[in-house]
């Protein structure tokens, strides 16, 4: 372990706030999320889905899903277009093992098991972070849909196809019939007083 290799591993995370999700650009979202926004979202989501599909482990699950996207701190979110042309696997899988190096065995060691788990959908938890990552943009889409970029709409589609576990497809069919903004309709509260 190597505590200068932690300091700079964890300022190079901030990377993640700052590069956004160019998937969107394509929907005409001018000020697409971060990858940081969408690890956190994607976390709380995992994180549920483990106990909603049951015995699985939620932590892990959530670890999984806060580390996923780290190599993109170095080489940018590639939409689906780009992946057409330029198939980032390989690069990612080379970047992530470089940020690990000088975290300690332990860090290194696990993380490097979630990440594969995930790629792979290897184990129960990687197939569970795998539909929350996705069931985290089509939420994303949503919230763009509800808000007139038509085409997210796309992105719902495309992750209703690809969801394994019955939760993700029941937290999908209820997303789907929600407006966004649904939340909070019945907890905000006039703090006026009509006049007389």
């Amino acid at each position: 372990m190597e505590i200068k290799k932690i300091v700079n591993f964890i300022f190079e995370l901030s990377i993640l706030k700052k590069q956004k999700r160019s998937g969107w650009m394509l929907a005409g979202v001018n000020n697409p999320t971060s990858i940081a926004e969408h690890q956190l979202r994607a976390a709380q989501i995992g994180y549920i889905l483990a106990t909603m599909e049951g015995n699985k482990n939620p932590e892990k699950v959530a670890t999984i899903l806060l580390i996923h996207d780290n190599g993109e701190a170095r080489i940018g979110d590639q939409n689906k277009v780009a992946a057409r042309y330029v198939d980032k696997k390989e690069p990612e899988l080379k970047v992530f093992a470089e940020q690990l190096e000088g975290l300690g065995e332990v860090v290194e060691q696990r993380w490097a098991q979630y990440f594969a788990e995930f790629e792979n959908r290897s184990t129960p938890e990687g197939i569970i972070a795998k539909d929350a990552d996705w069931l985290e943009t089509a939420f994303q889409a949503k919230e763009y849909l509800d808000l007139g970029h038509a085409s997210a709409q796309d992105w719902i589609d495309n992750v209703e196809k690809a969801l394994e576990t019955n939760s993700a497809k029941q937290i999908m069919a209820e997303m789907k019939k929600t407006k966004f903004t649904d939340w909070w309709s019945d907890l905000k509260k006039m703090t006026y007083t009509k006049l007389k």
